[in-house]
This record gives structure tokens, C-alpha cells and sequence, in this order.
């Protein structure tokens, strides 16, 4: 059974860069846990991280409700800018 704090790492609606972090585990895994080859990986997920991170502190500061956009407003939101 999952923890309630894995639970919500996996909920699209909370955690925008659900994809980003099973890419790089699964990077990690195919190559033996060697870091060196899923920089690129690691990237994506950390600008993923800092992306979404910028969009819900700026929701904050305007008294958006959900500060954290949900999965479908996300895709919304990336649609918009190509």
C-alpha cells in the first residue's frame, strides 16, 4: 500500500512533473544507477520543478485558487505558450 505522501507525488493534479520523475528513475534504472547518464533527465525534472514552482507562487501572490494549477489547466497553460 502506498503512503499518502507517495499517493500524492503520484496525483497528476498536485505534482505537474509526474512524467519528468519516471523518466528519470526509469533512466536510472536502465543504466545501473550511474547519474552521469541521465543529466538530461535530471534537467527537465529540476526545470519542470522550477517552472511549475514560479506559476503557483505567482497564483499565490494573485490569490489564485488551486495555487497548484490542475492537470488540465496545466496543459492549458503549456498549449498557450507552444
Amino acid at each position: 500500500r502506498m503512503s499518502r505522501h507517495a499517493k500524492k507525488l503520484r496525483d497528476h493534479d498536485i505534482n505537474p512533473c509526474v512524467a519528468e520523475t519516471d523518466a528519470t528513475t526509469k533512466c536510472m534504472d536502465d543504466n545501473n544507477y550511474n547519474k552521469d547518464l541521465c543529466t538530461d533527465y535530471f534537467l527537465k525534472y529540476k526545470n519542470c520543478r522550477k517552472f511549475w514552482h514560479e506559476i503557483r507562487m505567482q497564483r499565490k501572490r494573485n490569490g489564485v485558487k488551486p495555487e497548484m494549477p490542475t492537470a488540465e489547466e496545466r496543459k492549458k497553460i503549456l498549449e498557450s505558450m507552444g
